[in-house]
């Protein structure tokens, strides 16, 4: 737990800062293509913005809640009840607003406060605090336990005829306290849809205007149930090819190709986290504590490798289904239950200098890709 006296907490925000605004550097290169696939790193950045926001109102809070609980032995990441917490004061925002006296009415009573006591006004400050607490939480999304899906992108597969849909979602998981963003590849064989989409000349029908996103699945009819869908099935403790498979078998005229789930952390901070005692140590050599940290995050996949056709008969029928691949012949790849996987590490230079001088830094980074922060820079591959 970090007091809101503690010199930590500022450290700790600072750093939380820099590396959520360095994985935005990362994720902005137009050149960025995502594991096993053309999709670039943009797909992920509304997400990353999400964070930065939480993170942003979770600072802002400590100003009259004065305490914050992060998870130091295993993520790094606030534990859940921070996020929970959030989205609850983000929908009762509004009417705590109306009972609080404007901004305006505070800075004045604090000024008389001072001038009649000659003391701190510790009680209207925190009464500040909160008012723009509440504030900032009203402008912009933040990470929720659960974001719903969006469909961002729409096409016809050239192979099947089918629509192809990417819908992206989020799951901040309350057991392992890390957020993670889910990216998946649709084809949708309903009717509906494909008269609608798909036109004679098996393209995309150039006279429909989709205004991506989309809020939920395009197909309107499969909407609610794969928002519940989603939500009842994105914990970090299900693989990706389990939560393909529930998929595939829950929506018969959804076909999954591909699902990808980016698990951001651990994350480490000098003197703060304790999830591991030798890269906190290399990390305390930092001059500056403000580069005295190290993001991790994981990109995991699975896509089918064929498809079933469906069965029909006179007495029973059943619906395609997809056949996906589990790289058996890598062992970390088989315990994730996915096709493939990457890891990823950005790093300030400060922070990779003091690695790379302790001799440990092929041990530490094993076989993650090592991105490297500089300024406004990202050096990948170093």
């Amino acid at each position: 737990m970090l007091n809101a006296v503690d010199g930590p907490v500022a450290q700790y925000f600072n750093a939380i800062r820099a590396a959520l605004g360095g994985l935005e550097t990362y994720l902005s290169d137009p050149d960025l293509a995502l594991l096993g696939s053309g999709f670039a790193g943009q797909l992920l950045q509304p997400y990353v913005e999400r964070l930065k926001n939480s993170f942003a109102c979770w600072e802002n809070r400590i100003g009259f809640t004065e305490q914050f609980r992060i998870s130091r032995a295993e993520s790094g990441f606030p534990v859940f009840q921070n996020v929970l917490e959030l989205e609850n004061d983000r929908l009762t925002a509004e009417k705590r607003l109306a009972n609080l006296p404007d901004a305006q009415a505070i800075r004045a009573e604090m000024g008389d406060f001072i001038l009649r006591t000659k003391a701190f006004p510790g009680a209207l400050q925190s009464q500040m605090a909160e008012r723009i607490y509440l504030e900032q939480i009203g402008k912009g999304d933040i990470f929720s336990p659960y974001v719903l899906p969006e469909t961002v992108r729409v096409t016809v597969s050239e192979k099947s005829g089918r629509p192809y849909y990417v819908v992206t979602w989020a799951v901040f998981d309350g057991s392992s306290t890390l957020p993670m963003i889910y990216v998946a590849g649709l084809e949708d064989s309903s009717d509906n849809v494909r008269e609608l989409l798909v036109g004679k000349d098996g393209k995309l029908n150039p006279d429909v205007d989709v205004p991506l996103p989309v809020g939920g699945l395009l197909n309107p009819q499969l909407a609610a149930q794969f928002d519940d869908f989603a939500g009842k099935n994105g914990a970090y403790s299900l693989t990706p090819a389990t939560i393909a498979t529930n998929m595939d078998k829950d929506f018969p005229t959804l076909h999954p190709k591909q699902l990808r789930r980016i698990v951001l952390g651990p994350f480490y901070t000098a003197g703060i986290t304790e999830n591991n005692a030798r890269i906190n140590e290399i990390l305390s050599r930092v001059r500056k504590s403000e580069n005295a940290w190290l993001l991790t995050w994981t990109m995991q996949e699975v896509f089918s490798k064929a498809e079933r056709p469906a069965q029909k008969g006179f007495f029973s029928s059943t619906p395609a289904s997809q056949e996906f691949h589990i790289e058996t012949n890598d062992l970390e790849a088989a315990r994730m239950g996915v096709s493939a996987y990457e890891k990823h590490a950005l790093v300030p230079h400060d922070a990779y200098q003091a690695l790379y001088a302790s001799g440990e830094a092929n041990a530490i980074f094993g076989n993650y890709k090592v991105h490297v922060i500089s300024g406004n820079n990202v050096v990948s591959e170093v």
